[in-house]
């Protein structure tokens, strides 16, 4: 694997592990101040694998599918981000500190309406993910060097086509 690969799984590793230290230490040492603290260093994770991944591609290197995923990764980290993080709160109180209510499991309309907020979600991500992506490729500005950003981007089009679908169709077959 190359830089920018290990750079992704470093951040993925990075953004839980500084997700469970603010848990542990707002829930289990009480220290609600410090654990928000910690909570709010995600953004510094992506903001280190955007700098690593433009600084990288900048100096000459020819965009791999690494590139494109650091882009999506970034789109993803930043919208889906909050909610993953109280997502992970709720489930801890619940599960670990064995406080708070139980995490809700959706059903019918109410799993539909949650599963087209997440694909809303899922459209801002895009949007952060792609202006990263056609920044890279007009600051590189060599079509050859950045044909993996722009088959990336053209995939993601699609899945964000068919996750739309899928949206819809849970107002039309309603999770029982």
């Amino acid at each position: 694997m190359d830089l920018i690969a290990w750079t992704i799984v470093a951040s993925e590793i990075g953004f839980w592990v500084v997700i469970i230290a603010g848990l542990v230490t707002r829930y289990i040492f009480k220290k609600k101040k410090t654990g928000l603290l910690l909570l709010a260093l995600t953004p510094l994770i992506d903001l280190i694998l955007l700098v690593t991944t433009s600084v990288h591609l900048w100096n000459g290197a020819e965009a791999t599918i690494a590139h494109a995923v650091a882009a999506v990764y970034i789109g993803v980290s930043v919208a889906f981000g909050k909610s993953m993080i109280e997502w992970a709160d709720v489930r801890f109180q619940y599960y670990i500190t064995k406080e708070g209510p139980r995490p809700k499991k959706f059903s019918g309309i109410p799993h539909a309406k949650h599963y087209f907020k997440s694909w809303l979600q899922h459209v801002l991500a895009y949007l952060i993910g792609a202006i990263f992506l056609v920044s890279l490729i007009f600051l590189i500005g060599d079509p050859s060097r950045t044909e993996a950003l722009s088959n990336a981007w053209k995939l993601w089009t699609v899945v964000l086509g068919v996750d739309l679908l899928i949206a819809i169709s849970h107002f039309i077959w309603p999770k029982k």
